[in-house]
């Protein structure tokens, strides 16, 4: 998921470069919503170790 945040991520930069104002926008809110996405998904795989008393592995 990260990945793919960084790709979208460097797809927006690259286009804002060149000039493409609306891929450059485009690709920078994906970018942030799956960067947010996977955020969240942390946060939830966290507790859910800490909720069972198992050490992460």
């Amino acid at each position: 998921m990260l990945r793919w945040a960084l790709t979208f991520f460097v797809v927006a930069i690259i286009a804002a470069v060149l000039g493409f104002g609306g891929i450059a926008g485009a690709s920078a809110g994906i970018a942030k919503i799956l960067f947010f996405v996977f955020v969240v998904l942390l946060v939830v795989s966290l507790v859910s170790h800490v909720l069972r008393g198992k050490p992460p592995v």
